[in-house]
């Protein structure tokens, strides 16, 4: 219960991250920084919690992980909105995620989903521009500011290549194991 609860929160902060990111405005910077650090706490937190109480399941794994891929996606759609990153990323993430469903629970017919090395690093990358993103709005960071607005919009681009080379790796997965079993 807890885990959820701490999932729960971080799908709470969807909207208002994205549009944070979209209209820097909207809020002071530090509700952007507060946003996203709250978001990374609950997403370690709530598989260790769920770990501890004995309460993980499939269910709960498909819960985290989709909140996961609303967050960055619509925090990075935001982004793309304000002209920070490319555009591609946002959709790219979405399509990576449905294919991991998809592939896990159709292809493979497993509960659990079934995590891949690209992919689980993709999944933990996606948060990097985020946060240097916003660190790049915070007064404290101001002399760093051109910098780290150049490293999000490139890792950005970074994030599109790993995301296609996932996709691709995922799709050719069967043919692979097709020839070697």
């Amino acid at each position: 219960m807890i885990a959820h609860g701490l999932t729960g929160l971080r799908l709470l902060l969807v909207v208002p991250t994205a549009l944070a990111f979209a209209d820097p405005v909207l809020w002071p910077a530090w509700y952007l920084a507060l946003f996203i650090v709250v978001a990374i706490a609950s997403d370690v937190l709530d598989g260790v919690m769920a770990r501890r109480h004995g309460t993980a399941s499939a269910a709960g794994q498909l819960f985290d992980h989709g909140t996961d891929c609303l967050f960055v996606a619509a925090a990075l759609a935001g982004a793309a909105h304000a002209g920070l990153v490319t555009w591609l990323l946002p959709p790219l993430v979405l399509v990576a995620f449905g294919q991991y469903v998809l592939d896990s629970r159709l292809l493979h017919r497993e509960r659990q989903l079934r995590g891949s090395f690209i992919g689980r690093w993709n999944g933990v990358l996606y948060f990097v521009p985020l946060v240097v993103l916003a660190a790049s709005r915070l007064e404290t960071f101001a002399p760093l500011e051109t910098l780290l607005l150049e490293t999000g919009r490139w890792m950005a681009w970074l994030l599109v290549a790993s995301t296609l080379l996932s996709i691709l790796d995922r799709a050719v997965a069967p043919l692979r194991q097709g020839a070697t079993g």
